[in-house]
């Protein structure tokens, strides 16, 4: 199909053979459709004005979410079979959150394989948490249309296997919630939370939040301003439950 190019802008160039070869070489998977790889590598500032954002990893990341949290999901009911539903979903919800895909990203160094635009590359893009945990998400969806769940799973696993084995003990909490009970439980009040910056372009921003409560402060950024939120939650925790 032949593809349009947004004002007459030629068309981004093809990553070279090495980097596809090394790609592969991450992903543990020979790609029978090396142009689903050449997507999940696109991050989404290199196709602005082109194809309306159609050829960048996007459209791959909402696939490859969606079969993480299948995948996830199967391989912690067959590994914790005597834990129930509730921390069953704080597993799930610490495995697929951006610091843990981020952390995949870099342990496969999927970051200098994408494909950004010179301006973002500039601007430090590879090394975002945000940009590297979505590229994760596509090269699964990516997996999981060119060799189905099988592909897909035996990435997964192998990428997750350190982060999963990390995490054997206790199911982790959600730090707002680890927060929210501890300030509650000492009659100190509700955590309030505001976004006190946002910098980046519009296609790969980033958020600091800082988060208050009984007079004492925290603050954290990310790519997505929940993770933000997460990670200024965990700072203040921390600091209160060491009295600093």
């Amino acid at each position: 199909m032949k593809r349009r190019r947004g004002g007459g802008r030629p068309p981004p160039p093809a990553p070279a053979e090495a980097t596809l070869a090394a790609a592969e070489a991450a992903l543990g998977h020979r790609f029978a459709d090396r142009a689903l790889l050449i997507q999940a590598l696109s991050h989404a500032g290199l196709s602005q004005g082109r194809d309306s954002g159609l050829a960048s990893n996007e459209r791959l990341e909402f696939v490859g979410d969606r079969v993480l949290g299948l995948i996830v999901a199967e391989w912690l009911i067959a590994r914790f079979p005597e834990e129930r539903e509730g921390a069953l979903g704080r597993r799930l919800g610490h495995l697929v959150a951006e610091p843990s895909l981020a952390e995949v990203a870099v342990r496969i160094g999927l970051g200098p394989l994408l494909a950004v635009a010179p301006s973002d590359d500039r601007a430090g893009v590879r090394e975002r948490r945000a940009v590297l945990a979505d590229a994760v998400e596509a090269v699964i969806g990516a997996l999981y249309l060119d060799g189905g769940l099988d592909a897909a799973r035996g990435f997964i696993h192998r990428a997750f296997e350190g982060t999963v084995a990390a995490a054997a003990g206790e199911a982790p909490r959600d730090p707002k919630s680890a927060l929210q009970e501890w300030t509650m439980a000492r009659g100190l009040g509700l955590p309030e939370y505001r976004v006190i910056a946002t910098t980046g372009p519009a296609h790969a921003p980033s958020f600091r939040v800082q988060v208050e409560c009984a007079g004492r402060v925290a603050e954290a950024e990310a790519g997505v301003k929940q993770s933000a939120e997460k990670a200024a939650a965990a700072a203040l925790l921390a600091a209160l439950e060491n009295g600093t």
